[in-house]
């Protein structure tokens, strides 16, 4: 069965898309068939993956999917081929859905529903959410029902990822379902007293739950992105590919259908 998951924080500037992006490249340097979904109306990964034009593109695009029930197996169209992996790009349009979403049917199921009509089998789905709460990352956990964390190591962290936490067992109870912690990815680290503190922060609020793996900041992974691609494929080694393979090996051994 394909393992979904949503790369997710509300708060904004957290590294989400550069986890995402160099972690669907990971699961492809190790075989694996990945589709990356950029749920953002930002369109962040889809700049980062060089989709620039799909951003912008005026015919059926992936907002006409999650707002009209019989355009979702129209979902196929918006898949685009990758060189590392598959990505469904974001659209301007996608500003539009949040308020769009208040009143329509099963408004948080949206993408589960879509995701049903994908012809092609991917191994792994990653979902690349909003920097913040609302229908569109609703929608993107109750599809995936297994999170992964990025965040950064500092203080401002805590407090986001209590309201994120607080919105997951909100959606548990709302929907009778649980939404699995996959990891916690401390983003963009630097070796200082700050991040000394905040990763000993993490270790005492998950480690007893989930794996914390550490990325630490490389202007790389910077590059990687303004030139459309993953590290992996971009010009220049960086240390940090074994950390997203690494974090790839766990991600393996995870039953996310459980």
């Amino acid at each position: 069965m394909t393992a979904v998951m949503s790369v997710s924080n509300q708060k904004g500037g957290v590294g989400k898309t550069t986890v995402a992006i160099n972690l669907a490249a990971a699961f492809s340097q190790k075989g694996k068939d990945a589709l990356l979904i950029d749920l953002d109306p930002q369109g962040h990964g889809t700049e980062g993956v060089g989709l620039e034009d799909k951003y912008t593109e005026e015919n059926t695009n992936f907002s006409d999917i999650l707002l009209n029930l019989e355009n979702q197996e129209r979902i196929n169209d918006v898949v685009v081929e990758g060189k590392e992996f598959d990505i469904i790009p974001s659209n301007v349009d996608m500003f539009n859905l949040e308020p769009q979403l208040i009143t329509a049917v099963r408004n948080k199921e949206r993408l589960a529903m879509a995701l049903n009509h994908l012809e092609t089998s991917y191994d792994y789905i990653l979902i690349d959410c909003p920097p913040h709460l609302g229908n569109l990352t609703d929608n993107a956990l109750l599809a995936s029902r297994n999170i992964l964390i990025p965040a950064l190591a500092e203080g401002t962290s805590v407090r986001a990822l209590e309201i994120l936490l607080d919105q997951m067992t909100t959606l548990e109870s709302a929907y009778e379902v649980e939404i699995k912690k996959l990891a916690v990815v401390a983003n963009r680290v630097n070796p200082n007293n700050q991040a000394k503190e905040m990763m000993e922060w993490f270790d005492k609020a998950f480690k007893d739950r989930v794996p914390i793996f550490e990325i630490r900041k490389r202007v790389a992974l910077q590059r990687a992105w303004s030139a459309g691609v993953s590290i992996f494929a971009h010009d220049e080694s960086c240390d940090m590919e074994e950390k997203f393979l690494e974090i790839a090996d766990y991600l393996e051994g995870v039953d996310f259908n459980e």
